[in-house]
């Protein structure tokens, strides 16, 4: 249902103006009116009125709607939508993401690394009520992106992000602590940590585990994904004659990610290919639904330009009858 509403409402107050104005016209219409002594009149009743009698009054009405007119467009009015209270999906999620140089395995396609980018925009894409920040880690950690509901701007850090920004190594626990310490101040009803690696903490001064009972302490759950095929996986190596692809062995380790989710409440995945990365998004997607209220407001149309029109024409209209038609009566 659409509502109309005025801007400025108090600019209605000039339409008292027109109350004068009316008076006005009606004591210089008297005024206008000639006298003169007769007998009777009755010889002029058989003497037809013509219609310029009964319009003679049409430009003072003209004038008085223009006027009306030019007061409503001055007050602006507007119109939109009833606004409706609805039900929506809405959490705090930081993605810590792994940009060791172990993530340039080619076990997913292209690589490891833009794999996971790849699926996380699209897990980002399909939360668009949800706070979303990006810790990044390897040898060290750092956010990459605080939380924020601006998804264009997680989504373009998230494809800046790559290896070699960092120390190399892997500093699970650090990157855990970081992403919990942009949580803990949080008041959402659900904290969430998505950590994506493929190796095993060999960096770092933060254990793995000591994180994850920080991460309880304050509330947040933390789903882990290991990412790498089973045994080994084909890996990119500089040479002197160029790039040469040799297969090295995957070590993950999926003992400490499971206590890490056990602890905190989360679930541990394996991905083992892209398809597979895919699903565990879409299952962390389905298992992360908290419900939050949203009042939704439609965007306010302004409806100022009819009256500004229809005033314009009526003005035209006004001073081609005073011009032409009614020329001759004042």
């Amino acid at each position: 249902m659409h509502k109309y509403s005025f801007v400025n409402p108090q600019i209605f107050y000039l339409l008292l103006v027109l109350i004068p104005l009316i008076a006005w016209y009606v004591f210089r219409q008297k005024k206008l009116s000639a006298s003169i002594q007769v007998s009777t009149i009755r010889s002029l009743d058989s003497i037809p009125k013509t219609w310029k009698h009964y319009l003679r009054h049409l430009l003072f009405a003209i004038t008085v709607i223009v006027l009306s007119l030019l007061v409503v467009v001055m007050a602006r009015p507007q119109s939109s939508e009833s606004w409706e209270n609805s039900s929506t999906e809405g959490i705090d999620i930081v993605m810590a993401v792994d940009v060791s140089t172990s993530m340039l395995a080619r076990d997913l396609k292209p690589d490891r690394i833009e794999a996971a980018k790849d699926v996380a925009t699209e897990f980002i894409a399909g939360r668009p009520y949800d706070r979303i920040g990006l810790v990044v880690f390897s040898g060290e950690s750092f956010t990459q992106c605080p939380l924020t509901t601006d998804h264009a701007v997680v989504t373009n850090l998230l494809h800046e992000t790559h290896t070699g920004v960092l120390e190399d190594g892997t500093a699970i626990g650090n990157g855990l602590a970081t992403a919990v310490s942009r949580l803990k101040e949080s008041d959402a009803i659900s904290k969430v940590i998505i950590l994506l690696t493929d190796g095993e903490n060999n960096r770092g001064e933060i254990p793995p585990l000591t994180a994850a009972e920080i991460a309880k302490t304050f509330g947040v759950r933390v789903y882990t994904i290991g990412v790498g095929t089973i045994g080994t996986a084909p890996y990119p190596f500089d040479t002197p004659f160029g790039v040469r692809i040799q297969d090295v062995p995957v070590k993950i380790d999926e003992e400490s990610l499971q206590s890490i989710a056990d602890i905190t409440g989360g679930k541990y995945f394996r991905a083992t290919s892209n398809d597979k990365l895919k699903q565990i998004y879409k299952e962390i997607d389905a298992l992360e639904k908290s419900k939050i209220d949203v009042k939704e407001f439609s965007k306010k149309k302004e409806e100022f330009e009819p009256y500004a029109i229809a005033a314009l024409l009526l003005l035209i209209t006004g001073i081609l009858l005073k011009t032409s038609v009614f020329r001759n009566i004042p």
